[in-house]
């Protein structure tokens, strides 16, 4: 039976949901909320396409337009997101949706395409004249046990210890959904490593957009916040995915405490994946999460670009924004936190 490349609407939404909830090979990041979100967080138009056969879903690739003058144009699936890409029930399906997003970027013009797979692509469905971006990337998951204290004993020894000094030392953790807490202490988290920040708006829409999907998990110093980190949840996963801790976390081992809260708190509600996300190779955070005992596994991000564009290279590995990230740490942080938005909008 033939398949139909169709475009997203209102009325065939709850059915690409259902299909994410249902997919293996799907993850939060294709589910039609992030659309929503990131067009009322950034303007950025979303092009979220599905295969069809016999009136059933069999395959959905959400791509959003990331256009800005000074990062060029680019069709991203997902974009702001760690992964992407197509998610399909058989190869027939990928195929035809990778010809269309092909197809879509000489309609639009765009400079490229970039597929975020989280595993490589199924054979048959490759596409031809994709680029697979030379080794990066790798992403931590790992699943997690319904009794803490098997999962407390699975962190190596040395991790271990920076967890339970946090607690020595009377830190706590609270749950909530407020934003106003996490955005100072992300902000000056990334301002210390020399990436732009995202707007507060951008968290709150994430909230607004993903409602009991999402939660933030604080760590307190006494009174004072010290490290902070928005999380989704889906299906059996939880997703630590914007942290940060504020200059006086080390000391105590506030991020330490912080995962080991999120991890803690997912168990107790059941869920058994903890997915640490995607961290650079050779970096600081690729150390941090191997030292939790997480594996790490290749993301697979291809492109199809447009004659004679490149990989976009937008990222802090790239030698060529050396200079900047250590110029943009020296901000003082209100002007690091004005500035920031109206860079971060076109990183994708």
């Amino acid at each position: 039976m033939s398949v139909t490349i169709r475009r997203l609407d209102e009325r065939s939404r709850t059915a690409w949901d259902r299909f994410v909830d249902e997919t293996p090979a799907a993850t939060f990041f294709h589910r039609t909320g992030w659309a929503d979100a990131v067009e009322r967080a950034f303007g950025h138009a979303p092009h979220y396409i599905f295969a069809e056969r016999d009136g059933a879903i069999t395959g959905v690739l959400p791509l959003i337009r990331v256009k800005t003058r000074l990062f060029g144009d680019t069709l991203i699936s997902n974009a702001f997101c760690v992964y992407g890409g197509v998610a399909a029930v058989d190869a027939g399906s990928a195929a035809a949706l990778v010809q269309e997003a092909e197809a879509m970027r000489e309609r639009l013009g765009v400079h490229a395409v970039e597929l975020r797979d989280r595993d490589p692509a199924p054979p048959g469905s490759q596409g031809e004249g994709w680029i697979e971006r030379p080794d990066l990337y790798v992403t931590f998951r790992k699943p997690i046990d319904a009794d803490n204290d098997k999962n407390m004993k699975a962190i190596p020894r040395k991790q271990r210890a920076m967890v339970r000094k946090a607690i020595s030392l009377g830190l706590t953790s609270v749950v909530g959904t407020d934003t106003s807490v996490l955005f100072p202490v992300y902000a000056e988290s990334v301002r210390n490593l020399g990436t732009p920040v995202f707007s507060r708006r951008w968290f709150d829409v994430l909230m607004q957009v993903f409602g009991r999907d999402a939660d933030v998990v604080t760590i307190m110093n006494k009174e004072t916040p010290v490290a902070s980190v928005l999380n989704f949840y889906f299906r059996d996963e939880v997703l630590p995915y914007y942290g940060g801790g504020t200059s006086e976390a080390r000391a105590c081992a506030a991020n330490d405490l912080m995962y080991w809260e999120v991890m803690r708190r997912a168990a107790d509600r059941g869920y058994r994946m903890f997915d640490f996300g995607r961290s650079k190779l050779g970096t600081g955070a690729f150390a941090f999460k191997h030292n939790w005992g997480f594996p790490d596994f290749k993301l697979h991000y291809r492109f199809k670009l447009a004659p004679g564009q490149g990989i976009p290279e937008h990222n802090p590995a790239n030698p060529k924004y050396r200079l900047f990230i250590e110029a943009w740490k020296k901000l003082p942080l209100p002007v690091a936190n004005r500035i920031g938005p109206f860079i971060v909008r076109g990183l994708g």
